[in-house]
């Protein structure tokens, strides 16, 4: 059995094929892909496959700052938020670094503008790499990806 990284309801994570350095995530084990706040996004097409530039807010409470983050587009999903609602959500893929580990998850985006994290972390990105403590918070020291 793979040694599991112990980490709270929310921890500080990054997504460095994306350029995120720091962003705090909600460890959400209801949700079963994580998502990715996202605003103003754009597909294009580039070498023959459809790519997605969207705009983030990396920093929690802080409309200011402004990231521009370009990815491939793995798959196009209909996804029911906690709400009920259904919506068309696109599915990229990105390195997680959490813990001084790494690995690659799918990621949906969409407006979380109103939502209190920018990120939700989902059970298929923790599959059999992550033990969540529902009561605990940051129990995983942030080490800023490379």
């Amino acid at each position: 059995m793979k040694e599991k990284l112990l980490v709270g309801w929310r921890e500080t994570l990054s997504l460095p094929g994306l350029g995120i350095n720091e962003i705090n995530a909600k460890i959400d084990t209801g949700a079963r892909t994580s998502c990715l706040h996202a605003f103003k996004v754009e597909s294009f097409k580039k070498d023959e496959a459809l790519w997605v530039r969207f705009w983030i807010h990396p920093k929690q409470h802080d409309t200011e700052f402004e990231k521009v983050c370009e990815a491939k587009v793995i798959d196009e999903r209909t996804v029911r938020d906690s709400g009920g609602h259904e919506e068309s959500r696109y599915v990229i893929e990105s390195e997680l670094s959490i813990g001084g580990k790494s690995w690659p998850i799918e990621i949906t985006l969409t407006n979380r503008e109103n939502m209190a994290f920018r990120m939700l972390l989902g059970r298929t990105a923790m599959h059999d790499r992550i033990i969540v403590d529902p009561v605990e918070s940051f129990l995983v020291p942030f080490e800023e990806s490379k």
